[in-house]
């Protein structure tokens, strides 16, 4: 969308437009432009409605309903919050008792929607001018709130009690950058805003290795429903726990916290009867051995970030499977195994091996009505197929791997 597009879009004949348009279907989207063309609306406006009504659809996944009033453009949208997780970071900035935060970094607006809606007042810079204009209407309904088309890094800190940034980790053409000194505003630059403003908080990728943590940042990795979606560097007041490592898990709308005072030692032994799966967030926290010593259990090879146990036991922290059976891994042993119990539709989970898990289904030639689930993995160094059940209890479903 460009500048003639928003401005056409923000007349009333433009947002009325936006308003009426039917829930976004890619296969309707062409010869309903070529209609509204046809009725005499701009084709920018047309072009700008019809992005829009996309972006918006696919921003419910994390913004839900308030989608439907907001802009985007769609490296906005990539890098946006999502409004549960920005709620937790929102809750973070009031429970210290900060009354002002400045938002350096504040793209379409997603955090510092949440900092407004629980009472913060916000300075939120954008320097990109067309994504600060959509941050200024996607804000309008509140007054707490300026957005400024600027450098964050330039905004004057002078009345300013807590401090945001969300730095971007993506080039102009949408690779990933993972060098923390190619980020827009580099990493060390945004760091230094805590010799002025202790209380600081950033939203990074949740691939930063441990040893770069800074070791005053209390880091918490977060999943939404077994998706691992950030690592949030927390200082000062914003910490109150002190520096550590955390893991947040975001399931069926519920927040569970995972954050010992020191992570637990896991030691290995003997398969036991019952298999449990990690978070994403607490394995990339470094918290497994804590989920061993929550289930009674122990790691089933030491390189490996699965975790058993003879007991069944309910955690948030991982999803549990009863174990059926247990065998070295052989393409024709499985299959036959497979084929006699009439297994044709199987969910593959793996880890710590090379074995694709969609050339497996295909080379299995898997028949029959019986579903089934398996475990690729290794166990004391050998790689090993596991037949399990998943327990009912479980509280996070990940996808296949």
């Amino acid at each position: 969308m460009d500048a003639d597009g928003l401005s056409r879009l923000l007349a009333p004949e433009g947002w009325a437009l936006l308003s009426a348009l039917p829930p976004y279907d890619e296969r309707l989207a062409m010869p309903l432009g070529e209609r509204l063309r046809a009725e005499g609306l701009h084709p920018s406006l047309v072009a700008a409605a019809l992005t829009q009504s996309r972006l918006r659809a696919k921003a419910h996944a994390k913004l839900g309903d308030f989608a439907d009033g907001m802009l985007f453009t769609s490296a906005g949208l990539e890098q946006a919050t999502r409004l549960e997780v920005a709620a937790h970071h929102a809750r973070r900035y009031r429970d210290a008792g900060l009354t002002h935060v400045a938002d350096l970094t504040c793209g379409i607006g997603a955090d510092a929607l949440a900092f407004a809606g629980v009472g913060l007042r916000v300075t939120a810079a954008e320097l990109d001018e067309m994504t600060a204009a959509i941050a200024t209407v996607n804000l309008r309904h509140f007054p707490e709130v300026a957005v400024r088309h600027t450098d964050g890094l330039a905004l004057d800190l002078a009345d300013v009690d807590g401090v945001y940034a969300d730095p971007a980790r993506r080039t102009g053409g949408g690779s990933r950058v993972h060098d923390p000194a190619a980020y827009a505003p580099p990493l060390d630059a945004v760091l230094a805003v805590r010799e002025r403003v202790p209380a600081l908080g950033l939203k990074l990728g949740p691939g930063v290795a441990h040893r770069d943590l800074p070791s005053d940042a209390r880091a918490q990795w977060v999943s939404v429903d077994g998706d691992v979606v950030e690592l949030g560097l927390w200082f000062g007041p914003l910490a109150p726990e002190g520096p550590g490592r955390s893991a947040l898990v975001l399931a069926g709308g519920t927040a569970h916290v995972l954050a010992p005072d020191e992570p637990a030692a896991a030691h290995v032994g003997e398969l036991g009867g019952y298999l449990y799966e990690p978070d994403g967030a607490v394995i990339r926290a470094g918290l497994v051995g804590d989920v061993a010593l929550d289930v009674r259990g122990r790691l089933v090879d030491p390189t490996i970030a699965y975790v058993t146990s003879d007991e069944r036991s309910a955690t948030p922290f991982a999803t549990g499977y009863r174990v059926l059976d247990r065998m070295p891994f052989g393409l024709k042993r499985l299959r036959t195994y497979l084929r006699e119990r009439g297994v044709g539709r199987l969910t593959i989970k793996k880890r710590g091996t090379a074995v694709v898990p969609e050339q497996l289904r295909r080379q299995l030639d898997l028949r029959g009505e019986a579903t089934g689930t398996i475990v690729l993995t290794r166990i004391a160094g050998q790689q090993s197929v596991l037949v399990v059940e998943p327990l009912e209890t479980r509280t996070s479903t990940p996808g296949d791997a």
